[in-house]
């Protein structure tokens, strides 16, 4: 099996460390405590991400019946609950469109193969109904503006919002996003989600690391005319980016809670907000990409303005890392949620723990429940989330065998809220 990254699979985005430095990084932060059990004693959160676009997770492939959609899902239910886990994170909203039957968006092309075609059957409602009948917490993901995987917007149904209001896109790397720049941007892409809230009791509403796009080398996000207009007040244009994702955060994370209040706001992002080299406030990492400067995503202020609930950092990093060390992303994310209200789940790289990866850690099964181990030792860490469904199901090393062995030795509790 080959190893592609999380961001190679759900958008083909290039890789993103720089390979610059060949000596681990110093530590920095506080040392591990005395490693305490987490177990079944103290909640926490054992997630999984469900994707479903480009049907990497779910369903197996676009097409099938609703009958044998349905059965998948179960499935991947019911294989949570056999790994001791109590939440799925499952991909809603993947290309601007809609796993339920939306008021604002069409029916998602991957359930059957074309845009706007009625499955037959609710997805996102059964999927709560049945999690929920499982012990288990149904957290609805969402991709905030990214419209296509590809960039012509005649391909898209007649009725799609970005068709009819071709203005608010923008082509970028290959790909059709909507433009972050603009107010009714922001408001119809909340609108969008919010529509599946108020239909069902989800227990999160999640969002990956899609902000402002990957960086694609020689090519410019052409947001000219929104800046033009909206962002000459700002000091330069990157600080007009990040007040738009800001404003995007705050905006949702307020509406949400007048909604729904027991529904929790939660997002996971690329793991490395800043370099230190570059911000002594960051962590001592050499990654290539962070989220404040690359993606316009401010992820250290969501959490100390406390406008999110939770956070899932990518550490998709083993132990070790010469650029971007496990060891050393866990303590900075530990530090930057100590004295707030925010839960910090990690974000662990189940994907890359392949028998014939070229990377050594992954190959070996024990790499996971090294980080499980290591994270203990910081109380803030309040459990994990694995990249992907498919991959818990699989299980191609038995690393996430190892892992619920390990740490996972009773029925999965209530996560922390």
């Amino acid at each position: 099996m080959v190893s592609i990254g999380r961001r190679g699979v759900l958008a083909g985005a290039a890789g993103v460390l720089a390979a610059a430095a060949t000596a681990a990084p110093a530590r920095a932060g506080r040392s591990p405590g005395a490693a305490g059990s987490i177990g079944a004693a103290t909640a926490e959160f054992r997630g999984v991400w469900a994707a479903t676009v480009q049907n990497v997770d779910w369903p197996s492939e676009s097409g099938l019946s609703a009958r044998e959609q349905r059965t998948e899902l179960l499935a991947l239910l019911d294989t949570a609950v056999e790994r001791r886990l109590n939440a799925v994170i499952l991909q809603v909203r993947p290309t601007a469109d809609a796993m339920w039957p939306s008021a604002r968006e069409p029916w998602s092309q991957w359930l059957t193969g074309e845009q706007g075609v009625d499955p037959g059957w609710d997805p996102l409602g059964t999927a709560v109904t049945e999690a929920h009948a499982r012990g288990l917490e149904l957290h609805a993901w969402f991709n905030p503006y990214r419209v296509a995987n590809h960039t012509d917007t005649g391909l898209l149904v007649p009725e799609h919002p970005a068709r009819r209001n071709r203005g608010w896109t923008v082509p970028y790397g290959g790909k059709l996003y909507y433009n972050p720049g603009l107010p009714e941007v922001r408001r119809f892409v909340q609108e969008a989600m919010l529509d599946a809230v108020a239909r069902y009791p989800v227990d999160g509403v999640h969002w990956d690391d899609y902000f402002y796009p990957y960086p694609v080398e020689g090519r410019e996000f052409d947001d000219d005319a929104a800046y033009e207009e909206y962002g000459r007040s700002f000091a330069t244009r990157a600080d007009w980016r990040r007040h738009n994702t800001d404003t995007l955060v705050r905006e949702m994370s307020g509406r949400l809670r007048a909604l729904r209040p027991a529904t929790r706001f939660g997002i996971s992002p690329f793991a490395v907000w800043r370099n230190s080299d570059r911000d002594p406030l960051g962590s001592p990492t050499q990654a290539g990409v962070s989220t404040y400067d690359d993606l316009y995503a401010d992820t250290r202020k969501w959490v100390r303005e406390g406008w999110i609930d939770y956070i899932v950092p990518q550490a998709y990093w083993q132990l070790g890392h010469p650029t971007a060390d496990y060891a050393d992303i866990v303590p900075w994310w530990a530090d930057t949620v100590a004295g707030t209200r925010v839960q910090l789940y990690v974000g662990e790289a189940l994907y890359r723990c392949d028998a014939e990866s070229s990377t050594a850690a992954w190959r070996d099964p024990r790499e996971l429940s090294r980080h499980l181990r290591f994270a203990r030792g910081y109380p803030e860490v309040r459990g994990h989330a694995y990249f992907s469904a498919k991959q818990v199901d699989a299980d191609p090393n038995g690393a996430m065998a190892r892992v619920v062995a390990d740490h996972y030795p009773t029925t999965a509790p209530v996560p922390p809220r």
